[in-house]
């Protein structure tokens, strides 16, 4: 049978998806500078790493959650905190790079995202092998498919999203209902809820609902995580098989997914005007030249005209070679160029088109 979702499209789920089109419109049309899309988007992944990661119970404060993704810093005995944000991070980063894959998104993409989520390694996670429960304290709450089913299951899953792109449902719909099928099937022992929403963020902004990627709906989800709890309880019975979880009216998530979205899109919006208001030039034509890393690496060249492979690797998170190696293909590409004439006190800047975006944008 598949993936059948059942809900109405209530006035208030309309007036959300209107306020939606209009701000995803509105950006479109609005100036959006080199130093700003460099600022928003690393601020919206980082908040979503933050609230992501918070939402399933990590301690990490947001300026922490900086520290330790760009800063290289450690906390005392907070291991396990670090790992996760920057294996959220690092999933967030390969979610644009699928987005801009000129195919369907796969069931081995889905397992990709949480293996880089959830383990920090980009080898696709197998399903679980055994029964799972998800507990609210010593409270069973929820117990998902057996595992046999987690396979078909998520197979009709991603089936479903390209069979309702055909069906023109609209794609911030497809994006929530996955999510909520995602949560539903729970195919993993740990880390479902961070790959529901990987998944959400990677239909978005695949199907033209990325607003430059300057956006967290997770910011949404963590402030007011109990509406988010509640609106994915739905269904008269705690196991999936006696209840009518899998068959349920999932207009209540469907409203508080899409009303999230239109929050958040109109907090873009208003920044973004309050940008035109600035006299700013919309530089994103020339900055969809560059790929995301290069995009990331434009924020240290806001604070500096040059900087090193040292200063790179620290940004990166990668070792001297790594990063040697990413500045010498950025030369080659004609991003960078190299300034200064030892090997040891080499340094990179910005070759003088992509300056020039950047200086244009700071105080005088």
């Amino acid at each position: 049978m598949g993936f059948d979702p059942k809900y109405t499209v209530t006035p208030k789920i309309l007036k959300a998806l209107s306020r939606i089109e209009i701000a995803r419109h509105d950006i479109i049309g609005l100036p959006i500078t080199a130093a700003l899309i460099a600022s928003f988007r690393e601020s919206a992944r980082l908040a979503s790493t933050h609230h992501s990661t918070a939402i399933e119970g990590n301690l990490l404060t947001p300026l922490e959650v900086q520290e330790v993704i760009k800063g290289g810093r450690h906390f005392p005995n907070r291991q396990k905190d670090e790992d996760e944000v920057r294996n959220y991070y690092r999933a967030l980063e390969y979610v644009e790079v699928l987005a801009k894959q000129n195919m369907p998104i796969q069931e081995q993409d889905v397992k990709t995202l949480h293996g880089l989520s959830f383990r920090g390694r980009q080898n696709p996670t197998p399903y679980r092998d055994a029964q799972n429960v998800i507990r609210n304290g010593k409270l069973i709450v929820y117990i998902p498919p057996k595992a046999e089913d987690v396979g078909p299951l998520m197979r009709e899953l991603m089936a479903w999203v390209p069979q309702a792109l055909g069906d023109d449902v609209p794609i911030p719909f497809i994006a929530g209902l996955a999510h909520y099928q995602l949560a539903t099937i729970h195919p993993y022992y740990d880390g479902n809820g961070r790959t529901a929403r990987l998944l959400t963020t990677l239909i978005l902004h695949k199907y033209g609902y990325d607003l430059k990627g300057i956006y967290s709906l997770e910011e949404y989800y963590a402030r007011n995580l109990q509406g988010y709890y509640d609106a994915l309880t739905v269904g008269d019975d705690e196991d999936y098989y006696e209840g009518n979880r899998n068959t349920a009216d999932l207009t209540g998530f469907l409203t508080y997914f899409v009303e999230g979205m239109a929050e958040s899109f109109d907090k873009i919006c208003r920044q973004a005007r309050n940008n035109q208001k600035e006299g700013n030039i919309d530089q994103s034509p020339i900055l969809r030249n560059l790929s995301p890393q290069q995009r990331q690496a434009l924020k240290l060249f806001i604070s500096s005209k040059e900087i090193t492979a040292k200063e790179i690797a620290h940004f990166f998170q990668y070792n001297d070679r790594q990063a040697r190696y990413l500045c010498q293909k950025w030369v080659s590409e004609g991003f960078l160029e190299i300034s200064g004439s030892g090997f040891k006190d080499r340094k990179y800047r910005l070759i003088n088109h992509y300056e020039q975006l950047i200086q244009s944008q700071l105080p005088q």
